[in-house]
């Protein structure tokens, strides 16, 4: 799980060089995607139809925020630890052709021990049908402790091998450790510069290496990965080389994730040996065409791979099947998450403000409406009831009718609470500039402090959320709760500013419950 900070440059530079990066549009000299050799592998694994999780040590960050976002959002559910230094990264230089260099900081992932794995993650580990893991930035006796949890629990397991033994041993564990994880996969897929170092020799075409690695660790299949020219498979159904699609490359980072993950999505799919390493070639190559490996836009990624692939054709599944309790829950944690960082970045003299605004113009007549759009309508509906059974009489403001004479509710002086999460809902913008135009004065609940909503409001108050928790991770849940808090809390501080009295209370709600309960305590 790493953020991938992208530099394009003229070429990939030696020692003492130097050389200027290319601006991006807009003028910037660097892009920030998602990244990480599992991560890709199952951001791509997703697209084509596989359900994915992920589990380990992350941090709660601004990177691990990130990082979580782009798993809701792709549907790849997430078992996360959150106590580490920090969120992995890499500084990544890609020179025109698609080569590139990459430096990283693997932070949370280099602090993952076996014990860690074992106590926090073995039941979430055996729900799994696959485990595929890595030699790269995690340490190797937590990457074994994972495999044999997996085999324990009958688990087919597969080993990315991203780098050779030598950049392995000693960072991250010893020699025999190395090839214990080695042993216990499954499938085993290095890549050919790993497989050549691990056969020892200076050159030998992909196919003999998988054979020799195949024998020598007694893995069911061997598939090493020979860049834009494809791979080669040895398996006892099928030996072979199978060519890649020729494609323009952008950027080659990830090109041997995204092959993992179109693999490992054809077998468990049902393909054959040599099929699935042609889905597994058509996802690489899908994965070249653009900058960043992980496939953020999952619609296209899952076209462009199956456009490329030159296979029998087969249809990816495409429902999964229907979520546990356990798992339903993790939007719940979601939001929990997310109010909890939002607490975290509360400015209270924000809200004082807003307290102020709207107890001056009550004093001077002014009265108090809150509008929205979509869910945040709603919402709107919701605060101007809290509101007015509190002691601050309040009106709903339909934001689409405000253009089409609903704006007439509002006098000068007045106070409009405008909702909206990306605060560039076009409905929302028209209803405040009609607002604004009849006097009123406009208090912003939004994501965005930079958005139109925000830059045209007196004040505003902050509900961002980096996700939204579910599925996709797009219907408005975390941003929904976040907007509610904020109106429940400015609630609670104008009924304390008013001194509002349980007789007060009683008066509006003289019926039901919250009536008898206020009745009880006049």
């Amino acid at each position: 799980m790493v953020v991938d900070r992208v530099h394009r440059a003229a070429r990939i530079l030696g020692p003492d060089e130097k050389g200027p990066l290319q601006s991006e549009p807009g003028g910037a000299s660097v892009r920030t995607f998602i990244g990480g050799v599992i991560l890709n592998q199952l951001g791509w694994a997703s697209a084509l139809g596989l359900r994915t999780g992920i589990f380990g040590k992350g941090a709660d960050d601004e990177n691990g925020r990130l990082l979580r976002a782009a798993m809701d959002h792709a549907g790849i559910e997430h078992h996360l630890v959150l106590d580490g230094s920090a969120s992995s990264v890499a500084a990544i230089f890609v020179e025109p052709g698609g080569e590139r260099a990459i430096y990283f900081d693997p932070a949370a992932s280099a602090e993952t021990t076996a014990a860690h794995v074992r106590e926090q993650h073995a039941p979430f580990i055996a729900r799994g049908a696959r485990l595929t893991t890595e030699v790269h930035q995690v340490p190797l006796a937590a990457v074994l402790e994972a495999l044999t949890i997996a085999r324990a629990a009958g688990m087919q397991t597969s080993v990315d091998l991203d780098v050779p033994p030598s950049e392995a041993v000693p960072s991250l564990g010893d020699e025999k450790t190395l090839h214990a994880v080695l042993k216990a996969a499954d499938l085993l897929k290095p890549s050919k510069r790993a497989a050549l170092e691990l056969c020892g020799v200076a050159a030998a075409a992909p196919l003999e290496l998988a054979r020799r690695l195949r024998q020598r660790f007694g893995n069911r299949a061997v598939v090493v990965t020979d860049g834009a020219a494809g791979c080669a498979v040895a398996a006892d159904s099928f030996e072979g080389e199978v060519a890649a699609p020729r494609v323009r490359a952008i950027d080659a980072t990830g090109a041997g994730d995204a092959f993992m993950g179109g693999l490992l999505a054809g077998l468990h799919q049902g393909l054959g040996w040599e099929d699935a390493a042609r889905l597994g070639n058509a996802a690489g190559a899908a994965c070249v065409e653009r900058l960043g490996a992980f496939p953020a836009d999952a619609v296209w990624a899952r076209w462009r791979a199956l456009e490329l692939y030159d296979g029998t054709r087969f249809e990816p599944r495409a429902r999964p099947p229907d979520p546990t309790g356990d798992e339903m829950l993790a939007a719940f944690d979601v939001v929990l998450d997310e109010l909890a960082a939002q607490r975290k970045r509360i400015d209270a003299a924000s809200y004082q403000a807003a307290l102020t605004l709207i107890r001056d113009a009550e004093s001077r007549g002014g009265r108090l409406h809150v509008t929205g759009v979509g869910k945040p309508e709603h919402l709107a509906r919701y605060g101007a009831s809290l509101l007015s059974s509190t002691g601050t009489p309040t009106s709903f403001l339909h934001a689409t009718e405000a253009v089409h004479g609903s704006a007439g509710q509002i006098v000068p002086g007045d106070v409009v609470i405008a909702i909206s999460n990306s605060g560039r809902t076009q409905e929302l913008l028209a209803a405040v500039g009609a607002v604004r135009g009849l006097g009123a004065r406009v208090i912003a609940i939004t994501g965005d402090a930079n958005s139109p909503l925000a830059k045209s409001a007196d004040l505003v108050l902050d509900a961002s959320v980096a996700r939204e928790g579910g599925g996709l991770g797009l219907a408005p849940r975390a941003s929904i709760a976040a907007a509610l808090l904020v109106l429940t809390t400015l609630s609670a501080g104008l009924e304390t500013a008013r001194g509002f009295t349980h007789d007060e209370y009683h008066a509006r709600h003289p019926a039901g419950r919250l009536g008898e309960l206020s009745k009880k305590k006049r």
